[in-house]
């Protein structure tokens, strides 16, 4: 085939889609290049897709120009089967769908809705879809049926193919084919007969030769993800349905999902776990065979490794040290509809457990926060052998499936064969009821010797499963690159060949993901292989695994959490190894407003993190390294007069005011937007608040003495126009009385501040100056008082300077847990919603207010969705396109009744009063207004 003219079909694709989501500069290129596998392929063009038209529309263009399109979903695959050299086409939201049929308990799901997000969905009908990988929280729908992901519970029987009701799929040729549509079907029928009439064939010859059908029959009792799901051609007599099947777990290469249809399963209320320790892996697996007959809803195995690595994490209800060499854990799960089932869900699960084998016998706990720790430490071995792992290293999770009854035996020889191959810091764990196993290492490429181990390790594995075995080298993880090459070792030529008769039927010109599922490289597993270079312990430790994504509020604004530490990476090695490429200095140039200007800092990618790897704190270190000494005297001197940038600040808003007044709100909105863009000048907005009001000294009175500070914000913005809320500090008076306790102020309180404002632009040493200043003010001799900030950034940062004479506290905490239980509480009775801010969070107060919240008013509404609110201190005013992007669901996710919000820091309620067209104010509006 001639070579692909990718400019001219860069041109031809931007008059499909628009420009603005078409991307061929280095910097998005790799970042939307990236996944969770340890490949690096990084294509030609991005495009991001948001309907079906635009998706026939490119694979049209991509068709005639002759190149390969890779689709997208979430990109939290591990086998290297959703990256390219060639054409990305990454799903936007437009591919959100959620469609619920209560009657057929059947959802239909759009392929770029989050797994997670449709379980919550499904939630208040007891329902969730049967696929539950352990990335569900990030994993895209697209990605969950195309890979057939399966999971800790939901086994074989209810996995993407066994409770496939539909889809509707795009095959390479630009045809679609809606199970759910008649008309559709028939016309399907009529145009795509030799393809329906070719699997119809293949069917037949399957079924006519016994022992190739008996083996495909038996292969998928277990779990398997290696080749093509060929069991459609023997468990189907219609083609269409068989078609439909082998796009289950067929990677992108046979068609494009634009809706998948599932047979939800029950999501049952009632559960227990118990978490079993035996003397050794045998008698373990011995209890795995006899849960087998049993109603237990999961049982994950940990081997003596696995337990070492989590020894420490809370709950662990062993002490791991004082077990012997060969010891192993079972982690089992009941669920049931009702207490009464559950409770002899229970007896029977502990009587087909030898209680002799155990060393802590067979307790189940139905405590939730107990359970939630046992499954804690479950879900910690992975990152465990990720955050040990050496710099510059990968950390890679491969995935067999051994028969049962031989389970014990197998793992001990897995166990051995990464010992022999030096990786002595593995750990096995899995989904033992299913025989499927897990085994975690850290992997450096850098070297070829080091991929020679890597490539002798694999043989290796491939000859123990298979060879030994008759396992699944892919359990649940798909084929992708990475087992491409051992395909035809598993499953034998005939079988293979049948799966490459499907592929050229399907797509005879190979347009849909080539190289992935089906390679004749033998060595593809070993090439393109992603380098991983040091940059700062702030983020080596990432393995790209992308759960960090729907957290961020930049994400598809410009770049997530995960693609700024890929690009890092990059800029890394291109530094080291080309550091005149062009591709470089583009890249950097770039970076500055992709990487840094639009991140929010908040940190709340850490919260999700497997890691726990804070990239707001490394992109806070960035701006602090680019930091020179006019910048640092500026700040510092910003920070010695503070009072006086205060005062400016509520002059500006002061003028702002008089100016909407004279122009209108529109007008100034428009001038401002302009002149933010070329000159950065802060954008105005309806919510733009006005000059704050000094509120009156608080009487002096009896009580329990408690300090309430106001954050530099609060002191500064006012309500918005039309807003005659009172000052904040006059609210906090009368709620702190009315629950006995006596609210003092702090004096010269316009000098002080916490310093927040200086860390998130890269003044540390500004910053840490201001709150000791203010930790140091608000210290008071004698018995210590609880410091009260209203605003929840500002009580987070102080508490890294309390010391016995300085208590800071959240307001929310403050609310909650002294206020609350003095006060008598009248609910409000139109709906209301609350925003719990990332600082709140990470701090673990986001129930308190809730809890809060609910004492206040009859219907809470928590706007699905809606992370970070993306204004991040002053960047809604500066950067405000972040406050826009984070919040463009906000407004369609409130009830028209609902017409106040709540918070806990003043910039995050203005960017949610603008954008949703509601009044958000400081939750102590709403105590207030509840309380007696």
């Amino acid at each position: 085939m001639p070579p692909v003219d990718y400019a001219a079909l860069t041109r031809d694709l931007a008059a499909v889609v628009p420009p603005a989501r078409i991307h061929t500069d280095p910097l998005r290129a790799l970042a939307y290049g990236t996944d969770a596998s340890f490949y690096r392929l990084t294509p030609k063009i991005v495009a991001v897709a948001e309907s079906e038209a635009e998706v026939s529309a490119l694979v049209a263009a991509c068709r005639s120009a002759g190149a390969p399109v890779t689709f997208r979903a979430a990109g939290t695959s591990l086998s290297g089967q959703a990256v390219t050299d060639s054409v990305l086409v990454v799903l936007g939201e437009g591919f959100a769908g959620f469609a619920y049929d209560e009657a057929e308990q059947v959802v239909r799901l759009g392929p770029a809705l989050v797994g997670g997000e449709a379980n919550r969905r499904l939630s208040p009908f007891g329902r969730k879809i049967g696929p539950d990988p352990a990335s569900i929280a990030t994993a895209k729908i697209g990605g969950i049926a195309a890979n057939n992901a399966s999971g800790m519970c939901c086994g074989v029987g209810q996995n993407s193919y066994h409770t496939l009701a539909g889809l509707r799929v795009m095959l390479p040729d630009g045809a679609v084919l809606d199970t759910s549509d008649a008309k559709t079907m028939a016309t399907f029928r009529a145009t795509h007969k030799n393809l329906l009439d070719g699997l119809a064939a293949l069917s037949a010859e399957i079924r006519a030769d016994a022992a190739l059908t008996a083996r495909i029959a038996e292969k998928y009792r277990r779990k398997n993800t290696t080749g093509y799901a060929i069991n459609a051609l023997i468990d189907f007599s219609d083609p269409v349905d068989m078609l439909t099947h082998l796009m289950i777990g067929s990677e992108g290469t046979l068609g494009f999902l634009s809706r998948v249809d599932y047979r939800t399963v029950p999501d049952y209320a009632d559960k227990a776990s118990a978490f079993v320790v035996f003397e050794d892996l045998e008698k373990a697996c011995r209890a795995v065979t006899a849960l087998k007959a049993t109603p237990v809803e999961a049982v994950e195995l940990l081997d003596r490794a696995a337990l070492e690595s989590v020894k420490t994490k809370k709950g662990m209800p062993v002490n791991v040290d004082a077990l012997g060499p060969d010891a192993a854990a079972l982690l089992i799960e009941a669920r049931a509809p009702d207490a009464h089932d559950l409770r002899a869900r229970i007896g029977a699960i502990v009587a087909a457990i030898d209680a002799a084998d155990t060393l802590n016998g067979v307790a189940f706990s139905h405590d939730p926060a107990e359970t939630a720790r046992y499954w804690d430490i479950r879900k910690g071995t992975f990152p465990a052998v990720g955050g040990k792992r050496p710099a510059g290293t990968t950390v890679i999770i491969e995935d067999v499936a051994f028969p049962v009854e031989r389970l014990a035996e197998a793992t001990m020889d897995l166990r051995a064969l990464m010992d022999a191959h030096g990786y002595k810091e593995a750990i096995v764990f899995g989904h033992a009821l299913e025989g499927n196993l897990h085994f975690v290492f850290a992997q450096g490429f850098d070297t070829p010797a080091e991929v020679q181990r890597y490539a002798g390790f694999m043989e290796a594995v491939a000859e123990l499963v298979v060879g030994k075995y008759d396992g699944s080298l892919k359990a649940e993880h798909g084929t992708g690159r990475n087992m491409a090459p051992f395909v035809e070792r598993e499953w034998g030529r005939a079988a293979t060949d049948m799966m490459r008769r499907v592929k050229k039927l399907l797509d005879p010109e190979n347009l849909f993901n080539p190289g992935v599922v089906l390679n004749d490289d033998a060595e593809v597993h070993l090439k393109n292989l992603k380098p991983m270079p040091a940059v700062t312990p702030l983020i080596d430790a990432c393995i790209e695994c992308g759960f960090c994504e729907p957290q961020c509020p930049s994400k598809g604004l410009t770049l997530s959490p995960r693609q700024r530490i890929a690009a890092s990476r990059e800029m890394r090695r291109l530094r080291c190894d080309s550091p005149n490429a062009p591709e470089l200095a583009a890249m950097e140039r770039d970076y500055l407003y992709a990487g840094d200007t639009t991140c929010a800092a908040c940190s709340l990618c850490s919260t999700v993190c497997p890691l726990e790897i804070d990239v707001g704190r490394y992109t806070r270190s960035l701006r602090a390294e680019r930091r020179g000494p006019v910048a640092k005297t500026i700040a510092s001197a910003a920070a010695q007069h503070f009072g006086v940038v205060t005062t400016l600040a509520r002059a500006g808003l002061a003028v702002g005011a008089a100016a909407e007044a004279v122009v209108g709100t529109a007008a100034l909105k428009a001038v401002s937007g302009a002149a933010n863009k070329v000159l950065g000048t802060p954008k105005w907005s309806a919510a733009m608040p006005r000059r704050a009001r000094p509120a009156p000294a608080p009487e002096a009175g009896e009580g329990i003495p408690a300090l309430f500070f106001e954050s530099c914000a609060s002191r500064t913005m006012g309500p918005a126009k039309g807003d005659e809320s009172e000052p904040l500090a006059s609210v906090a008076a009368r709620v702190f009385a009315r629950a006995g306790y006596r609210m003092i102020v702090p004096d010269q309180g316009d000098d002080l501040c916490c310093g927040q404002s200086f860390d998130t632009k890269g003044f540390p040493e500004a910053a840490n100056a201001k709150a000791r200043e203010l930790a140091e003010r608000l210290s008071r001799g004698g018995a210590p008082v609880p410091v009260v900030f209203d605003a929840s950034p500002c009580a987070a940062r102080m508490r890294a300077f309390s010391g016995p004479q300085f208590q800071p506290m959240d307001l929310v905490e403050f609310l909650r847990g002294k206020i609350a239980p003095n006060l008598t509480f009248v609910r409000v009775k139109d709906p209301i919603a609350v925003h719990a801010t990332c600082t709140l969070r990470k701090a673990g107060l986001a129930p308190a207010l809730l809890e809060l919240a609910g004492l206040c008013a009859e219907q809470v509404v928590v706007p699905p969705g809606v992370t970070c609110c993306g204004f991040a201190g002053d960047k809604g005013f500066y950067t405000p396109e972040l406050n826009d992007h984070a919040l463009r669901h906000l407004p369609e996710a409130l009830p028209d009744a609902c017409h106040d919000g709540y918070s806990s820091n003043r910039t995050c309620e203005i960017g949610l009063s603008s954008h949703s067209g509601r009044r958000y104010r400081s939750i102590l509006h709403l105590v207030d207004d509840a309380s007696r």
